[in-house]
């Protein structure tokens, strides 16, 4: 009898446990998904920012792209309460505003409330390639233990975490100064759209439809927005050659005693045109903002620093700066050859600070404004398999 007992609470506490386990999480190990292979362009670097609890699948992809073009992800369906993440992030613009958006005049993109955004837009360009931290402060980066938000109405428990492009999703669904939503009613607004519970099922093995699977179907439709078919790629590929213009403007931005810009935005050796890191690069005396790296890092060198951009595509995404001060590329290469501002705080690769910038003359700048403009891809900006779904109204 005890021996009958013993078997019995066996099986009793296996059951609760498996019952347990079940309103966790649903995931079928006997599913498995299209696996999706990133191409890694010529020259790129090899090393890909992709979870291992989010491996890329063509079904994934596909479920993001639906869910990052539809404005239903607000959780709501009134025609003026829609939003996602296209609704800022326009191809046409390098998946960044664009300053002669119509809704947001001049690229300054606020959310369904009216609040303005604490930044101007960082455009979405080969993002799986970054592994330093995302947004302009770097706060969501692989060492951030942070979870929840109470400002956002989020609880600290996992996926709300700040860790990766994944991270974004659901704080862009509950920021005021986003899309103002809840995690409840945009899970409840895609559940309650047929097509939908299919999708799940075919990219991760069940109905289920959940904000950690909608953070990484979406993350993974954005990993796959990859720029590498400019007119300078096409050089460096030997497909083509560059102007003298051009060629002399791509020295000028190489050299030291040029524009002095590869340190931070990369060359032929680093074709993203971005390092991924954060600097000041003396735009003010006395920084004051309070998301900048420094509220990230609390080191009183990081005070008044940013990412660097990419320069992929540039011609596309004014306004520049995490500001928007300055609304043309020329303006940019005004500051830094003129504008440049000495405070404690600027980065040591800025070498010309001493001298307000690096004294080009106009027919220089003119030149390293030429080069530039071959690192537009106008591929990138019209490619179908990043824009919305014919299908999805």
């Amino acid at each position: 009898m005890k021996r009958i007992l013993f078997l019995f609470g066996i099986f009793l506490f296996i059951a609760i446990t498996s019952c347990n386990k079940d309103k966790v999480s649903t995931y079928n190990a006997s599913f498995h998904a299209t696996p999706y292979q990133i191409k890694i362009p010529k020259y790129f670097p090899t090393l890909l920012n992709i979870p291992a609890d989010n491996p890329m699948t063509v079904e994934g992809i596909r479920l993001g792209r639906y869910l990052f073009y539809d404005g239903r992800l607000s959780g709501r369906t009134e025609p003026d309460s829609l939003m996602s993440c296209c609704t800022c992030h326009i191809q046409a613009n390098a998946f960044e505003c664009g300053i002669n958006n119509t809704h947001f005049v001049g690229g300054a993109t606020f959310g369904l409330t009216g609040i303005p955004t604490p930044h101007h837009m960082l455009p979405m360009i080969n993002l799986v390639f970054n592994n330093s931290g995302y947004l302009w402060s770097g706060l969501v980066n692989k060492n951030n233990t942070t979870l929840g938000s109470s400002a956002y109405g989020v609880p600290a428990q996992q996926p709300y975490n700040y860790t990766n492009i994944e991270s974004v999703v659901w704080m862009a669904i509950t920021a005021p100064h986003e899309i103002d939503g809840t995690i409840e009613k945009t899970v409840n607004m895609i559940k309650s759209i047929p097509m939908y519970p299919p999708m799940f099922k075919a990219a991760f093995g069940t109905e289920e439809i959940n904000i950690d699977r909608i953070s990484k179907a979406i993350s993974q439709f954005v990993r796959t927005l990859i720029s590498s078919n400019s007119k300078f790629d096409k050089y460096l590929r030997g497909e083509t050659n560059l102007t003298t213009d051009e060629f002399a403007g791509y020295v000028l931005f190489v050299s030291e005693n040029g524009g002095d810009c590869f340190h931070c935005h990369g060359g032929s050796g680093n074709p993203l045109f971005t390092t991924n890191l954060f600097y000041n690069n003396g735009m003010d005396s006395i920084p004051t903002d309070t998301r900048d790296h420094f509220s990230v890092t609390h080191n009183n060198l990081d005070r008044g620093a940013y990412k660097a951009p990419t320069l992929r595509n540039i011609m596309y995404t004014a306004p520049y700066m995490h500001d928007g001060r300055f609304n043309t590329i020329d303006e940019v290469l005004n500051f830094y050859n003129s504008g440049v501002i000495l405070s404690p705080y600027i980065s040591p690769l800025m070498h010309h600070a001493n001298t307000g910038g690096v004294q080009l003359t106009s027919i220089q700048l003119q030149q390293l404004k030429t080069f530039l403009t071959t690192l537009s891809d106008t591929d990138f900006i019209t490619d179908t398999t990043f824009s919305k779904p014919s299908d999805l109204k």
